[in-house]
């Protein structure tokens, strides 16, 4: 359907649009208006004309001449209408620059930007979601447990607060570059997560891995940001072997190994090896390439997760961590740290729950409990695997 292709080129495309078009007008608002108005006018003309060859740079053009018309409406200052005006055409680039183009840069600058000091953390997350990600607002409502009109309301006044602060629209550099760091890789990983989940959008790790891409060259030296990368691809390689070929997600362990991108495993292979472990992400690239070794050492991995833990206490770090122990250790081990385990879905509790039993030897009671977890499912992918998990037994 055309409405698909139109979500697809908008996915691929609203943040590079975005972030272009806050470069040269300086104008937040404007800049998603005419992005959001392309989208409008593909929806409108792509089943009379036909789909472009370039959706995405389709897309650009669209934009770019919506803001010089809405720039010259407005009569605003003839440097900037002159600086849109004279943009590069999008229509001969690929919808998938290589990394040293200038919009590449402009989505990195938008991520400084959106990650600056200066805004609540649910600001930059939400802000970040919203225009990097070109998540709806009434989704980003629903995982902060707000209403529609209460999140527009926040990403407005972070809008303002970024207008009113001055706030530079650049990558920062020295000491506000470390600074700044933690907030962008945890967004790079809030993005990557959007695209590696379930119901997520591979556009999305792709931009992410992109993005990490533009960091490491930044920072060469910074152990964190080469483990998140490395963190990246060791787990974006088996993304063509999480589904079959009904599109049911597929466990690790069953898996068709020959479906996993040999080549990205090799380049975060390599990547992980020469990175020195100082924080959660290298540990995390750790883990990640034990899982895509010929078989998985679990006492190592359980060890990893034990520095994680200390380094990570969130609750999904101690779920992943009882998971690693009853595969090392035995089922009563990992069920024992499962008690600890707090402030997670209880589908995924359950879950756990469900296949250390089954390990254990219980069959009935793990049947059971996968049944009980699907009750909980927070989406019909993750229902359907659940249940197909409890008729094994």
């Amino acid at each position: 359907m055309i409405s698909d292709v139109v979500s697809e080129a908008g996915r691929a495309s609203y943040a590079r649009i975005v972030a272009t078009l806050i470069r040269v007008t300086g104008d937040w608002t404007l800049a998603e208006d005419c992005a959001q108005e392309a989208l409008a006018a593909a929806l409108e003309k792509w089943p009379r004309d036909g789909i472009p060859g370039n959706p995405g740079g389709w897309l650009m053009t669209v934009a770019r001449n919506r803001a010089v018309d809405l720039l010259r409406r407005t009569a605003v200052e003839r440097r900037k209408l002159e600086e849109v005006a004279t943009l590069w055409n999008p229509s001969s680039l690929p919808d998938h620059p290589s990394l040293g183009h200038e919009i590449v840069d402009d989505r990195l600058r938008l991520i400084f930007t959106c990650c600056h000091p200066a805004l609540s953390l649910e600001a930059r997350v939400a802000l970040t979601l919203r225009t990097i990600a070109g998540v709806p607002t009434a989704d980003i409502a629903r995982a902060f447990l707000t209403t529609e009109s209460t999140m527009t309301r926040r990403l407005t006044r972070a809008k303002t607060k970024i207008a009113e602060a001055r706030i530079p629209y650049r990558v920062p550099a020295g000491a506000e570059l470390v600074e700044r760091l933690p907030g962008v890789l945890g967004v790079l990983y809030l993005l990557f997560t959007r695209g590696y989940d379930a119901d997520g959008s591979p556009a999305f790790a792709d931009e992410a891995i992109r993005l990490a891409r533009l960091v490491s060259e930044l920072m060469p030296d910074e152990p964190e940001v080469a483990g998140l990368l490395g963190l990246f691809l060791l787990q974006h390689s088996r993304r063509d072997a999480r589904r079959d070929v009904a599109g049911r997600l597929v466990m690790l362990e069953r898996q068709d190994r020959a479906r996993w991108d040999r080549a990205m495993i090799d380049e975060g292979l390599a990547i992980v090896r020469r990175t020195r472990v100082t924080g959660p992400y290298a540990v995390q690239a750790r883990i990640a390439a034990e899982h895509v070794a010929a078989s998985t050492d679990w006492v190592a991995v359980a060890g990893w997760y034990d520095a994680l833990a200390q380094a990570q206490p969130t609750p999904a770090v101690a779920l992943n961590r009882a998971v690693a122990h009853g595969y090392a250790f035995g089922p009563a081990a990992g069920l024992a740290l499962l008690g600890e385990v707090s402030d997670m879905p209880q589908s995924y509790l359950l879950a756990v729950e469900a296949d250390l039993t089954a390990r254990a030897g219980d069959r009935d009671r793990a049947a059971g409990l996968f049944r009980q977890a699907a009750e909980h499912a927070l989406s019909d992918v993750e229902r359907r695997a659940l249940l197909e998990r409890a008729d094994e037994f």
